[in-house]
C-alpha cells in the first residue's frame, strides 16, 4: 500500500470539497467550473514548469517507495495531480468562508499595511538569499505578487488573507505528510543548500510562500475570468 500513499493523500484532500461543490442548497460552487478550472490549470501550468525545472536541478526529488512509478519530465503522476486537486480544495475553503461569512474581512487599511509588511519582508529575504534558488524564487515571486497587490489593492485580499489562515491548517497537514512527519522517509525531499533550512514541522518555510502565491494567483485569475465570462451569480450567503 505504500506506493499509493501520495495518490491517496491527493484524493483524500480533494474528495470532500469536490463533493460539497455540488451541494445546491449551499454555495453550489461547481456552477463556476469553467473559470475555476481554467484559472487552476493556467496558474498550475506556471508552477509545474517551475517544479519540473527544480526537479531537473535536484532542488527537490521524490521517493519512489510512496509513488506509483509513473513519471513525466521527472515529476511523478501524483505531483501533477497535486497542482490540480490541492488548489481546488484549498480555494474551495476560501470561497466557502466568503459565502457563509461575507462580512468576515479585513479593513482596506489593514489589508494594505499587511501587504506592505509582507512585501518588504519577503523582498529583504529575496535580496539576501539570491544564492539559494528555492528561497530566491519563492520569496521573489511572493514579493512580485505583493507589489501588484499593494499597487492595485484588489479587494479579494481582504478576505483571502484571513481565509489563508484556515487553509493553512490542511495545507500544513498535507505537506507535513509529504515531507516526513508521518512516514519513516519523506515523499518529497529537498536539497537544503537551496533553501533557508528553516522548517515548520518537517516542511520548508518556502513552501508556505509558494503555496500562497499559487492559491492567491488562481483566485485573482478566477475572479477576472468569472467577470469576463459574465458569471454574475453571487458568491455570498444572503439568507
Amino acid at each position: 500500500m505504500e506506493k499509493y500513499y501520495y495518490l491517496l493523500l491527493n484524493l483524500a484532500s480533494f474528495a470532500i470539497p469536490f463533493l460539497f461543490s455540488f451541494e445546491k442548497k449551499w454555495i453550489y460552487f461547481i456552477r463556476f467550473w469553467k473559470p475555476y478550472f481554467t484559472s487552476i490549470l493556467l496558474v498550475g501550468f506556471v508552477f509545474i514548469i517551475w517544479d519540473v525545472y527544480f526537479a531537473y536541478q535536484n532542488v527537490w526529488g521524490f521517493n519512489n517507495a510512496y509513488l506509483l512509478g509513473i513519471r513525466f519530465w521527472k515529476l511523478p503522476l501524483e505531483e501533477w495531480l497535486f497542482f490540480l486537486l490541492i488548489p481546488f480544495s484549498s480555494n474551495f475553503i476560501h470561497y466557502s468562508l466568503t459565502y457563509f461569512f461575507p462580512n468576515f474581512k479585513l479593513s482596506t487599511k489593514s489589508t494594505q499595511l499587511i501587504t506592505l509588511f509582507m512585501l518588504f519582508s519577503s523582498l529583504n529575504i529575496f535580496v539576501f538569499n539570491l544564492n539559494k534558488i528555492y528561497t530566491a524564487s519563492s520569496f521573489g515571486l511572493f514579493s512580485i505578487l505583493m507589489l501588484f497587490q499593494s499597487f492595485f489593492q484588489w479587494t479579494y485580499a481582504r478576505q483571502f488573507y484571513l481565509s489563508f489562515i484556515i487553509i493553512y491548517i490542511p495545507f500544513f497537514l498535507v505537506n507535513s505528510a509529504l515531507t516526513g512527519m508521518f512516514t519513516s522517509e519523506p515523499v518529497v525531499f529537498y536539497d537544503n543548500t537551496e533553501n533557508l533550512g528553516i522548517r515548520i514541522g518537517t516542511m520548508p518555510l518556502e513552501d508556505s510562500f509558494y503555496c500562497f502565491s499559487m492559491l492567491y494567483g488562481s483566485v485573482l485569475l478566477f475572479e477576472f475570468l468569472r467577470k469576463k465570462w459574465k458569471y454574475t451569480t453571487q458568491l455570498s450567503y444572503n439568507n
